[in-house]
């Protein structure tokens, strides 16, 4: 899936506070490893998660060879 990093940062700032945590929690990975997926850069203590950044217009194009992240937290932004 292709989507540009602003709009990626658009559906994390929507997310309800505790979202990191609990993403993390049901994916079985470190909060970091949340956090990094949605532009952190907190590589010292999570693990890439299937991005890859490319810089560009609209803050550049993000390619998610995983989406389970995404999946999780469009699922919590629907509750």
């Amino acid at each position: 899936m292709i989507i540009t990093f602003n709009e990626l940062r658009r559906i994390k700032d929507q997310l309800p506070s505790g979202s990191t945590k609990r993403i993390a929690s049901e994916l079985g990975i470190e909060e970091d490893s949340v956090r990094n997926y949605f532009g952190g850069r907190h590589f010292d203590k999570g693990v890439p998660q299937g991005v890859h950044y490319e810089k560009g217009p609209d803050g550049g194009i993000v390619t998610l060879h995983d989406t389970a992240i995404l999946d999780a937290a469009k699922r919590i932004l629907g509750e």
